[in-house]
Order: structure tokens, then C-alpha cells, then sequence
């Protein structure tokens, strides 16, 4: 079985940051910090938070709310087309990757 040590993991502000959902990693980090973010079902404040691979996020967006599952976490923020690959949709409203 593996340790808790041993699955990766990263920031949740760099992760939106990475993945573009966020303009930039301060923004990032204060739309956690409003409490606009949650990992499986539990509201994050923490900028810090761990986000891992299968990790459920909803997120309060502009005028929608929408329900995404991470499927792989960047090393960098890369261009949309790769950044809308690490997610998969699970609402009707969230952006669905890019083709």
C-alpha cells in the first residue's frame, strides 16, 4: 500500500493556477482564501491545501459553480489545450477540455 508521503501531490492554488483556472497564482490564492474552493466535499481557506489526483474540486466561478475530478497535476502552467486535459468535467457547467 502506498504511504501518504508517497502519492503526489500539490498546491491547490498552484494547480488552479497551472491549470487556468485562475489568472494568476495570487488571484489564485485569495479565491481560496474567500472560501470559493472545496477538495471532496470539505470547504479549503488554505492556499497550501494538498490536491492529488482523483481529488473532487467545486468551485465557485464568476456567475457558475462547477464540479471538476483532477486527472494529473503540471509541473507549469502550460497552454489550454494541455491545462484542460488535467481536469475532467463531472457538471453540466464546467469547461470541457479542450479538443
Amino acid at each position: 500500500m502506498a504511504e501518504a508521503a508517497d502519492i503526489p501531490r500539490q498546491r491547490l492554488d498552484k494547480w488552479l493556477w497551472h491549470v487556468r483556472l485562475q489568472p494568476t497564482r495570487s488571484k489564485a490564492a485569495a479565491f481560496i482564501r474567500d472560501g470559493y474552493a472545496r477538495i471532496n466535499g470539505q470547504r479549503a481557506t488554505d492556499p497550501a491545501k494538498p490536491v492529488r489526483p482523483g481529488d473532487v474540486l467545486t468551485l465557485a466561478l464568476h456567475d457558475r459553480t462547477i464540479v471538476i475530478r483532477v486527472r494529473h497535476l503540471l509541473p507549469a502552467r502550460v497552454g489550454a489545450p494541455l491545462a484542460a486535459g488535467a481536469y475532467e468535467p463531472l457538471s453540466p457547467q464546467a469547461p470541457a477540455p479542450a479538443a
